[in-house]
């Protein structure tokens, strides 16, 4: 057994870990979300990881972004986290792609050259182009993560069908931009969901405010978000990969 990863093959079996390893993964967006995911799945022997974010560590990451640190303040998230996975699995091959997926870049992205797409993206409209482009690959499965901000109940973290999460403001207005669209997904996929619906208690600070598409949908605020709930999002996603993975043929 490789020390490293032995508790995980007590659990998987040498096929299974030899399974993880073989992975794929594309993980776009390494806030609150993904960057969690990142982490687990460096963690389960995952052998292929591609790191998908244009932004840089800000002072106000700190609170629930894993590569957050005082000392990494401007520094790109990609980077970080692809020097932190090289100590954890240095087996690990990591891609670093410092840029936004967006309808100028998407065509740049192979999707189905990867077992595995990770949706943590906070921008609408690149979320739903990526869901578009994704769901219509013949080999790539996606899991994506629905709105992590003004939660706090890590009871009420759900996983659903997309058709099927409720109470989610960013999946009801995901929904309403593809039947506006007329251009759906073309297949199933799960989410990571809470239908816990809070506000801020404390207004932000205006010159705080940052475009977060995402839970507003286009204004430009700032929402309240704390990081048991962004990672517990984020493990919950590295999850369905790892459960995906061993289960498949």
């Amino acid at each position: 057994m490789d020390k490293r990863f032995n508790r995980l093959e007590l659990l998987t079996g040498t096929e299974g870990l030899d399974r993880l390893k073989s992975l794929n993964v594309i993980i776009f967006g390494l806030g609150g979300v993904g960057s969690w995911t990142a982490e687990a799945l460096a963690r389960s022997a995952v052998g292929n990881i591609t790191l998908v974010d244009a932004d840089c560590v800000a002072e106000s990451n700190i609170n629930r972004q894993l590569p957050a640190l005082t000392t990494t303040i401007g520094q790109p998230k990609t980077e970080l986290l692809a020097q932190r996975i090289a100590l954890i699995n240095p087996d690990c091959h990591v891609t670093v792609r410092h840029q936004r997926y967006t309808a100028a870049t998407a065509d740049s992205f192979d999707l189905d050259s990867y077992d595995y797409i990770v949706d943590a993206i906070d921008s609408l409209a690149d979320k739903q182009l990526l869901i578009l482009r994704a769901t219509a690959c013949r080999h790539a499965r996606l899991f994506s993560s629905m709105g992590a901000a003004l939660k706090m109940d890590p009871t009420r973290v759900r996983v659903a069908e997309f058709w099927d999460v409720k109470g989610c403001p960013l999946a009801a207005a995901l929904r309403r931009r593809f039947r506006k669209s007329e251009q759906k997904p073309r297949r199933k996929f799960k989410c990571v969901y809470s239908d816990e619906l809070l506000s801020n208690i404390t207004p932000a600070d205006p010159d705080a405010h940052t475009a977060d598409t995402a839970m507003t949908f286009g204004k430009v605020a700032t929402n309240g978000a704390i990081c048991h709930i962004t990672a517990i999002f984020g493990m919950t996603l590295a999850g369905l990969v790892i459960d995906s993975a061993l289960k498949s043929k």
